[in-house]
């Protein structure tokens, strides 16, 4: 299965609201700026997307509506994951029907499943379709740890699960993945600080919140390391680092949307139990924006 499509700088671009609604206008906009801007691929509905706070049928719509917006011009891996298990299957069918490149398929959330479990479940959807899976490993949002053993057992199972999105701050634990998977499998890091880390070891690439603030630099890191300039692209690490500490001031997405609101890019809104910042947050995330000159 050829994956060479699915490398660099995938954006997980947030989910738009207005009064309420999915504000569709907002989201076409955001991805067609990500795009003109040297994204190299676009997510949704992952946790940047507030996936939970959606129906089944705003999720559905979302990845309708961001794939109008790419027209083709990048890979579409949208979030299909759920800790329902056929809920997990309807939106990965659906995705795949629509035409995306990938499915971005994150462990079940709340169940705290063994690695049996996950096993299980990771198979039973991947089984379903019949495009590339990313699984999507993020501890401290699902309480589990999707070890590299049960990928591999995943990936025997059904070769079509290409890769891993590690949320996971134990750089160990991705070493020992890549290195039990071969460094052909995609990696890529959900873990700011991690993205040009992950790189050097062999890894694909990054779903990176960062992207949506500064979408040309962050982009440009995975181009320098392509091109073999590793000095360039350990300085542009450090220097996007005040702002990936910035935008985790608080949960991911509230400060995203709050800055993105500031460039003029969406309205604020985010859905319960998410709320706006506390005011020393605010102000903190405001300084650090300023110094990037994004507002």
């Amino acid at each position: 299965m050829n994956t060479s499509h699915l490398r660099g700088s995938i954006v997980p671009i947030p989910t738009p609201f207005r009064d309420g609604k999915v504000d569709e206008r907002a989201l076409a906009n955001l991805i067609a700026w990500q795009i003109e801007n040297g994204a190299h691929g676009i997510s949704v509905t992952g946790t940047t997307g507030e996936p939970s706070s959606l129906s089944a049928q705003e999720r559905m719509r979302v990845h309708e509506v961001a794939i109008e917006a790419i027209q083709g011009r990048v890979p579409f891996v949208p979030g299909t994951g759920s800790n329902n298990f056929e809920e997990a299957i309807l939106f990965s069918k659906n995705a795949e029907k629509l035409g995306a490149d990938a499915l971005l398929l994150i462990a079940p959330y709340y169940n705290r499943p063994s690695q049996e479990g996950l096993f299980r479940f990771f198979t039973g959807v991947a089984s379903q379709v019949g495009v590339p899976v990313i699984l999507y490993n993020i501890p401290g949002r699902t309480a589990v740890n999707i070890e590299p053993e049960t990928v591999a057992r995943v990936v025997e199972k059904c070769p079509n699960v290409v890769g891993v999105k590690e949320s996971n701050k134990d750089f160990e634990h991705i070493n020992r993945l890549l290195h039990r998977m071969g460094r052909d499998f995609l990696v890529y890091s959900g873990i700011e600080l991690l993205c040009f880390p992950i790189l050097a070891i062999g890894g694909a690439g990054y779903i990176s919140a960062t992207a949506n603030l500064l979408p040309r630099e962050t982009a440009r890191i995975y181009e320098l390391v392509k091109a073999g300039k590793w000095e360039e692209a350990r300085e542009l690490h450090y220097h996007m680092l005040p702002l990936n500490d910035a935008i985790f001031f608080e949960i991911n997405p509230v400060p995203i949307k709050t800055g993105l609101a500031w460039m003029g890019k969406i309205q604020f809104e985010v859905r319960l139990p998410l709320c706006e910042m506390s005011a020393q947050n605010f102000e903190r995330l405001r300084k650090v924006m300023q110094s990037y000159n994004l507002i």
